[in-house]
């Protein structure tokens, strides 16, 4: 007999403002058992002492998390020059002081200017990712340093929004997998000083926006169950760029059973992904294998209320 899943079976996206000190999994679990969820996942990581944006996704949602893996990032954060530390932010060990050159804000951002573009990383030790089965933050607890192959990123965009002399805040929009830490640091290289960061906050991830994030307290002061589902948004946002297509009953019937449907796809590209719909209900995802024949690519196990996109 199949094992009976704990929870209710909560669908869509919770935008959810992360407080500062808590790890990304404590912050997903705390979300989970606020909501009482069947099942919950987030998409992208955040240090404990960063806050801001951590999507959070329940049910049928957690099929499409790569959506946001994959997405931009933007992120505000405060960078102190002249102080070195062992994991590149205030949480860390200090390594090191060195004095701060003079340095104008016009100075600082010709320094930043330099950074744009595609450039190469090396991910920290004080980092998620896993070297022969284990996380680097573990083998860097244990005092432990591994080789770690640079890694090409993108920053779109890195605005300075002030200068203090030994410190300053900037704006940074950026790709998937790029270490705001190791950003700071490498600033901190160039002006010879060294640096860290102080603090971190995440605005937006791929589509959505920081101002429509929701805290903990906002979520427990809600009266009931209603009242908190009603703050999540739809499961389809996440794949809200990709083309809309309706399916009439009897291709609905088919693509749920693994099989393939004729249906008129347009101009809709061959191997081109497609967001599929019967009667304004969201099913999946659909994959266009040749003029007029579409195949299922990733479908809900059950519909679910469409979004407007």
């Amino acid at each position: 007999m199949a094992r009976r899943r704990r929870g209710l079976p909560v669908d869509g996206v919770l935008l959810l403002d992360k407080p500062r000190g808590a790890s990304s999994n404590h912050a997903l679990q705390r979300a989970r058992r606020l909501f009482q969820a069947q099942k919950a996942g987030h998409t992208g990581t955040l240090d404990p002492m960063a806050t801001g944006l951590l999507p959070v996704l329940f049910g049928e949602a957690t099929k499409f998390s790569s959506y946001l893996l994959e997405a931009d990032k933007v992120y505000r954060t405060r960078v102190e020059l002249g102080v070195l530390t062992d994991s590149g932010d205030a949480e860390g060990e200090v390594l090191e002081r060195r004095e701060v050159p003079a340095l104008s804000a016009a100075d600082l951002e010709g320094l930043l200017a330099r950074f744009l573009g595609e450039i190469d990383q090396v991910p920290p030790m004080h980092s998620a990712l896993k070297h022969q089965g284990r996380k680097l933050y573990e083998l860097a607890r244990e005092g432990k340093t591994v080789t770690r192959a640079a890694r090409r990123v993108t920053v779109y965009d890195a605005r300075l929004l002030a200068f203090e002399g030994t410190a300053f805040e900037m704006e940074v929009h950026v790709s998937k997998g790029t270490y705001i830490r190791t950003l700071a640091e490498d600033i901190g290289l160039a002006l010879g000083c060294g640096a860290h960061i102080s603090a971190l906050r995440r605005l937006k991830t791929g589509p959505f926006e920081g101002a429509d994030m929701v805290t903990f307290e906002a979520l427990e002061a809600l009266p009931d169950q209603a009242a908190r589902e009603a703050v999540l948004l739809p499961v389809d946002v996440l794949v809200a760029g990709l083309p809309r297509l309706a399916v009439d009953t009897q291709a609905a019937s088919r693509l749920r059973h693994g099989q393939a449907a004729r249906l008129d796809t347009g101009e809709l590209p061959v191997d081109g992904l497609a967001r599929l719909y019967h009667d304004e209900a969201f099913l999946g995802l659909g994959v266009v294998r040749a003029a007029g024949e579409i195949a299922p690519r990733r479908l809900l196990s059950t519909a679910v209320t469409a979004g407007s996109a």
